[in-house]
């Protein structure tokens, strides 16, 4: 068995830089059994590996990247772990009325773990492609204030591991990818609002956070709450540490302090119709306490770009595009901008 996978079970002492590429090249090249791969991603999907096995993932898999990413200057990603109750896609809804409010958006996602349709799915139903390349997301980003971003984002090692599992389930045994996917995915974004549904795994993203957010020089929330939601909510406190400039601190988000509507997890659930409820979110037509949500995590994604410091000024923002349908046009526009006839951008090679 592969030393990195004998010291992930053992649990004994940390994988360094140099087994885990030891690891990927034995997966690419074949070297590497089923059995292996299952043990592998258990191991990591039972419980969070230590602070330095963590960051050497992370810098083994950054370092295959096959060229640097442009930067998206002043824009935002967010995204969240998975898991948690189900809920409307309201990072998806979040995303949309942020960029009408002004905040430009390069966001990823996933098909669905826990929700009705994860963004990916909804995206599909909703007629809006994701990118291909970096550079289609460069174009789309300057002609519309928001880009989805495809797999490209991803490390190739992922999806590597997942067809060697085969005929075995990839979902319980990629948990562990799933919670650290908002970290694996280079979006070269100024700051990323990362919600979190499992408080279990705190320690190890705060540890992926700060090492992710210090190489790659971007700003990472993570927030947290009581009810389990991977997203910031309207009407329970949310814990937010954040990650920037080298440092960490943290603060209580409270949204009776903002002024916004109580509500519970009822009032954010997607229902029989998930893509027609997302459509009447965006037009400004859902349940308020959805709606504050959603105007909450759009305001969040300003101040954490630096767009503004000032929560209520990005709330009123984010409100107006709401209810005056530039959120929903927006959608519209991508979607029509799709269908159109016509050459798309030239992928390039990532």
């Amino acid at each position: 068995m592969h030393a990195a996978v004998t010291a992930l079970i053992a649990r004994e002492r940390p994988v360094d830089l140099g087994e885990w590429r030891s690891l990927w090249d034995a997966l690419h090249g074949g070297g590497l059994r089923r059995g292996e791969s299952a043990a592998l991603l258990a191991s990591l999907s039972t419980r969070m590996p230590d602070r330095a096995t963590l960051t050497a993932l992370l810098d083994s898999l950054a370092e295959r990247r096959p060229a640097p990413a442009p930067r998206f200057d002043g824009a935002a990603n967010i995204v969240g772990t998975g898991g948690g109750p189900p809920t409307l896609n309201l990072s998806t809804a979040a995303a949309f009325v942020a960029a009408a409010a002004g905040t430009p958006v390069v966001k990823s996602g996933s098909r669905a773990y826990t929700s009705a349709l994860g963004s990916v799915d909804l995206l599909h139903r909703l007629g809006i492609p994701l990118t291909s390349s970096y550079e289609e997301t460069e174009q789309i980003l300057g002609r519309h204030g928001i880009a989805f971003t495809g797999p490209f984002v991803y490390p190739a090692e992922i999806a590597l591991l997942a067809r060697s599992v085969l005929p075995l389930d990839f979902r319980p045994l990629g948990r562990f990818v799933n919670a650290l996917g908002p970290l694996l995915a280079d979006v070269p974004v100024a700051a990323q609002l990362t919600g979190v549904s499992d408080a279990r795994l705190t320690t190890g993203l705060r540890a992926a956070a700060g090492h992710v957010a210090r190489r790659d020089g971007r700003s990472v929330w993570l927030c947290t709450n009581d009810l389990g939601a991977d997203e910031l909510l309207a009407f329970t406190p949310s814990l937010v540490r954040t990650y920037e400039d080298g440092g960490e601190d943290e603060f209580t988000l409270e949204p009776a302090a903002l002024g916004l509507r109580s509500g519970d997890l009822a009032d954010v659930r997607p229902g029989d119709d998930p893509v027609a409820a997302f459509r009447a979110l965006l037009a400004g037509e859902g349940h308020p306490a959805a709606e504050d949500t959603v105007c909450l995590n759009a305001a969040a994604l300003a101040v954490a770009a630096r767009r503004t410091g000032d929560w209520h000024q990005a709330l009123r923002a984010a409100r107006t595009a709401l209810r005056d349908g530039s959120a929903l046009a927006l959608a519209d526009r991508l979607r029509t901008a799709a269908a159109r006839p016509g050459p798309r951008p030239t992928p390039v090679a990532v």
